[in-house]
């Protein structure tokens, strides 16, 4: 995971040598998004065929492919190419990478199973940046030894793997793979539509951090240290392992209103730096936002899960997750477009208004529905 986000402060740099826009910016990021989409809704289920290692395997492969398009990147499309096998390496991960943590627990350690793949996903999308921005400011070469240093980890990671056990008893060959559709039975909508709309906001909020922060912070604010925009990025990474942390005390029918509340704080702070060019407001909208995701994020996988059939849970899971990166995805694009006429500034603003009136919405929806004699 740490592989995904590991370009964020290079964005700039990478600018420079190719002469690309903020729209071409977004849309290189968004390439990602649309790569985890494209195996979760052909492939999300190939772990529970092939075999957990297997799957892990092909995932190394295509985050040490990613690497080796960065290492290589003399045009553009080496990026794209860096981004969307990124993107296939993660979508990977993201259902094998956590089933198989919580598998290999001990008896009695699925809680603590399910927080540490929660930890390892959200944390090494924090350190990505942090790791790409102190080699990019500290060490020589700094288009290249980021990635250098990311297939040395797969390697590791690799290694690690083949001495774990599998724990897939019943494996088919690949051919026996399917693409599973997103499902919504009806006695789930109810649920899923505010759950939906915060996982929406919470992971736009992300993919604005992590594409455009970088230009902003370096043409408004005159942060040219890359170590520092890395830190920026990933401190809204690490807030979200303290909100799904803090998720887990409060519980889920009352984190996914106050994730809805927390995100608004933190969107409104981001919008005050937007219009007032204060690196302390973009840190505060970081954590804020951060932890504000990272609370509705784990409350509505938690209210989804359990109001699914147990035979389409599955399919209901992956529906969210397609909402979810559909939300990192799409609105960054958007900001890239406007970001020409409106400015960056005046992009963001647009962006922030939407999130503010959608999370706004899913909290008030919350609020009704929590009211005695509300029906749904």
């Amino acid at each position: 995971m740490t592989g995904t986000t590991l370009p964020t402060p290079l964005y700039p740099l990478y600018q420079e040598k190719f002469g690309f826009s903020e729209l071409t910016v977004t849309v290189v990021y968004a390439v990602y998004a649309f790569g985890v989409l494209g195996v979760l809704l052909l492939a999300g289920n190939a772990s529970d065929t092939v075999g957990r290692r297997p799957a892990l395997r092909w995932g190394l492969g295509f985050a040490a492919a990613s690497a080796g398009c960065f290492l290589a990147a003399d045009a553009l499309g080496w990026l794209y190419a860096g981004r969307l096998l990124s993107g296939l390496s993660a979508g990977l991960f993201t259902g094998a990478a956590t089933a198989y943590v919580m598998e290999l627990a001990p008896p009695g350690g699925a809680a603590r199973a399910t927080l540490v793949a929660t930890a390892a996903n959200m944390g090494g999308l924090g350190c990505g940046p942090l790791l790409s921005g102190l080699l990019a400011e500290y060490a020589p070469e700094p288009l290249l030894l980021p990635f250098a240093v990311h297939l040395a980890l797969v390697a590791a990671a690799a290694l690690v793997l083949q001495r774990l056990p599998e724990t897939v008893a019943e494996r088919r060959p690949l051919s026996a793979v399917r693409p599973r559709r997103p499902a919504l039975p009806p006695e789930v909508r109810a649920v899923f539509v505010p759950a939906a709309v915060a996982s929406f906001v919470g992971f736009a909020l992300f993919g604005v951090f992590t594409s455009v922060a970088p230009a902003f912070l370096g043409r408004y604010l005159h942060v040219d240290n890359h170590a520092v925009t890395g830190l920026v990025v990933a401190l809204a990474f690490f807030a979200s392992i303290a909100g799904q942390t803090a998720a887990g005390r409060v519980g889920p029918v009352r984190s996914l209103p106050l994730g809805c509340a927390v995100l608004l704080a933190g969107l409104a702070l981001l919008s005050a730096a937007l219009l007032t060019d204060l690196l302390v407001l973009v840190v505060l909208a970081a954590l804020v936002g951060g932890t504000g995701q990272g609370l509705a994020f784990r409350a509505a996988l938690s209210a989804v899960a359990a109001a699914s059939p147990a035979d389409r849970r599955a399919a209901v899971i992956s529906s969210l997750f397609v909402v979810a990166y559909t939300g990192i995805s799409l609105p960054v694009i958007g900001v890239g477009l406007l970001a020409g006429p409106l400015g960056l500034e005046g992009a963001g603003q647009v962006f922030l208004v939407c999130m503010l009136v959608l999370a706004a919405s899913a909290g008030g929806y919350l609020l009704r529905r929590a009211r005695p004699g509300t029906v749904g």
